[in-house]
């Protein structure tokens, strides 16, 4: 290929803005000395990641498994007491915390409309006074 456009590289992917994500995560992997799947020639990583997924012998699929692990790893901690998560051995932070999660983990409860309506007129009255 002399040239790799974006419709040669559109039915392997679903948007150019993936296209993009992907190209990033392959030319990391080839900085890092990854094998190119095609003849590399003297083209710079970014051109010889685009012809890779032009081409249709990259898997697509995973790389970008590995782009979105890159963005799920854990920031390293430079002092080693220190961490991320918050430990506690006090009954009542681990039942906070433990009452926080499941809030998030759980549905929203369902709001009747009329009763937010009528607790929105009340605190309006409430301010004329």
């Amino acid at each position: 290929m002399a040239r790799t456009t974006n419709s040669d590289t559109l039915p392997f992917v679903e948007s150019r803005y993936e296209l993009g994500m992907l190209a990033s995560q392959r030319v990391r992997d080839l900085n890092g000395g990854a094998t190119p799947v095609v003849e590399r020639g003297n083209d710079k990583p970014t051109v010889t990641a685009l012809r890779e997924i032009a081409s249709g012998k990259l898997d697509v699929d995973a790389i970008r498994h590995e782009f979105v692990q890159s963005y799920k790893e854990t920031p390293a901690v430079e002092n080693a007491e220190e961490t991320l998560e918050v430990t506690s051995t006090d009954p009542e932070t681990r039942e906070i915390d433990a009452e926080l999660e499941g809030t998030m983990t759980t549905e929203e409860p369902e709001v009747d409309a009329a009763e937010l309506v009528a607790d929105d007129v009340d605190d309006d009255d409430s301010d004329e006074e």
